[in-house]
């Protein structure tokens, strides 16, 4: 298994709620396609170098995970198309 990394920017317009529900829906996918999610590494509030769909603020969210390497090309078909997701990145993370 390799080790990844799915960084979020998601909706800061958002209720707590709806925010927290986005970050379970990408770790259910993960689990869902046979990852393991390691960490998840919550940001916070931060401000957006440009802005994205009228939004100056976004919440970043770095969820750590081990999977095999067809399961991120699947998580990042799914999150595209997710609602709230400013933008997504999804990076294999070298092991030191």
């Amino acid at each position: 298994m390799n080790k990844y990394e799915l960084a979020l920017v998601v909706n800061a317009k958002i209720e707590d709620d709806a925010r927290e529900a986005v970050l379970q829906a990408a770790k259910d996918l993960i689990a869902r396609f046979g990852g393991v999610v390691t960490d998840v590494d919550d940001q916070g509030k931060k401000k957006l170098a440009y802005e994205i769909q009228k939004m100056t603020e976004g919440f970043y969210y770095f969820i750590h995970f081990d999977a095999e390497a067809t399961v991120p090309n699947e998580i990042e078909q799914r999150v595209r198309i997710m609602d709230n997701v400013l933008r997504y990145l999804c990076v294999r993370v070298d092991e030191q």
